[in-house]
C-alpha cells in the first residue's frame, strides 16, 4: 500500500487518531444521541483529517491555507461538541480531559502547518 503525501504530516496522523478516538467513545452514547449529537460529532472529527488532506492536495498556498482553516473551524466544533457532551455526562472527566488535549494539540500542529505556507 503506498503511502499518499497527506498521510506523513504529523498534524493528519494525530487528527486522524482524534477521529478514531471520538468514533470509539461516542459508540457509547445514548441510542437516542446517534442522529444528533453523535453524528454532528463524528462529522466534525472527520472533517478535520479530510480537511488537511485535501488542503495538502491544493497547488497554492491560499487553497492550502483554507483548507487548514476549514480544519482548525472543525476541531472547535468539535471541542463544543465534547463540552456539551461532558455537561450532558455522556463524557467522563477522564474522557473529556484526554479528548481536550488531543484537540489542543491537533490545533496547535494545525495552526503550525498553516504558518509554514504562508
Amino acid at each position: 500500500m503506498n503511502i499518499r503525501p497527506y498521510q506523513q504530516l504529523i498534524a493528519w496522523k494525530e487528527a486522524h487518531t482524534l477521529c478514531l478516538r471520538i468514533y470509539s467513545i461516542t459508540r457509547h452514547f445514548p441510542s437516542h444521541e446517534l442522529f444528533q449529537l453523535v453524528s454532528q460529532m463524528r462529522r466534525s472529527a472527520y472533517g478535520v483529517p479530510m480537511n488537511i488532506a485535501e488542503g495538502n492536495s491544493k497547488r497554492s498556498a491560499k487553497e492550502k491555507a483554507h483548507f487548514f482553516a476549514c480544519a482548525i473551524a472543525s476541531l472547535e466544533e468539535l471541542h463544543y461538541q465534547c463540552v456539551l457532551g461532558k455537561d450532558l455526562r455522556y463524557l467522563s472527566d477522564r474522557e473529556f480531559s484526554e479528548v481536550d488535549d488531543l484537540i489542543m494539540r491537533v490545533s496547535y500542529l494545525i495552526t503550525k502547518l498553516r504558518s509554514s505556507i504562508l
